[in-house]
């Protein structure tokens, strides 16, 4: 156990590393904080990206987490540039790879979870040596609705980040006598360009023509194609970024923070519905794909 007095808030200028910051969540949230005072390092998994960055004054690094040498080698830059101390971990780094789970070859499936679930987890046991030893630290996943909430056509995202919640679960557990506080927040629709991205993971992936989903896949195309807000009570990236402050700079950081309205109204209705209820909601909110 630590020997540490406790830290119990991070305050400016304490340094946060987060990934995925080229657009949407981790964008904004790097640029909050740096503008609230803190050290915030950004990393993306493009180096245009890390340039661009670099040009709106953020310390940002290539990061890509689907690689095991690549986070070892952008974590030895990081370490030198802040004197081998990270405050806390913003992990927001992700993607979606849309398509029914009988058309996910294992290929596919693998390469959802290198980054999402494996090179995320590789990352934070990373920091977790690190908090460990300089006493204290924060770890913050971004989860989804779709982390304890399944909707169709999704399911190589929706077990990304089930596998992301029984990892933060555990190792909040594990972590709690070294003064470390893990925490998750759990977004419904966010502006961003997640769907963007995942209509590109979807052509690479998915064989359309082959599938028996064919037809409700032309649905699907249809919302991943749409501009702005495809869902109901959609917000912006800073409802996810005020959480992150908020897990930072109080005492005691939630456990879970619960972003837009379907994410507070699913969380209560799967713990009081029948398993058989709830998917009859959950397919009318997945919307056959429309949503």
């Amino acid at each position: 156990m630590s020997q540490h007095t406790p830290v119990t808030q991070l305050l400016p200028p304490s340094t946060i590393l987060i990934t995925g910051c080229s657009t949407g969540i981790g964008y904004h949230t790097a640029h909050l904080l740096k503008d609230l005072g803190y050290n915030v390092i950004a990393t993306c998994r493009k180096q245009e990206d890390v340039n661009r960055l670099k040009e709106e004054r953020l310390t940002c690094f290539q990061l890509d987490l689907a690689c095991s040498v690549c986070i070892d080698f952008a974590l030895t830059e990081i370490l030198a540039e802040t004197d081998g101390k990270i405050d806390a971990l913003f992990n927001n780094g992700a993607f979606g790879l849309p398509g029914a789970v009988e058309d996910l070859s294992r290929e596919a499936m693998e390469y959802q979870f290198r980054t999402n679930v494996f090179g995320t987890q590789e990352l934070t046991n990373k920091m977790v040596k690190i908090m460990r030893k300089q006493g204290h630290g924060k770890i913050i996943y971004n989860s989804s609705i779709l982390g304890f909430a399944a909707m169709q056509y999704r399911g190589a995202y929706n077990a990304s980040k089930f596998a992301i919640e029984g990892f933060a679960d555990t190792l909040r557990i594990e972590v709690k006598q070294d003064n470390i506080q893990v925490s998750l927040i759990e977004p419904g629709p966010i502006l961003s360009d997640f769907r963007k991205n995942a209509f590109e993971q979807f052509k690479r992936w998915i064989k359309i023509e082959e599938s028996a989903h064919q037809d409700k896949y032309n649905a699907m195309i249809a919302r991943l194609e749409t501009v702005g807000p495809s869902a109901p009570f959609t917000l912006g990236p800073e409802a996810v970024s005020k959480c992150v402050v908020h897990a930072l700079q109080h005492k005691r950081a939630r456990i879970r923070y619960r972003v837009t309205v379907p994410t507070i109204v699913f969380a209560y209705l799967k713990r009081i519905l029948p398993n058989r209820w709830l998917d009859v909601l959950l397919i009318k909110a997945g919307g056959d794909g429309k949503r």
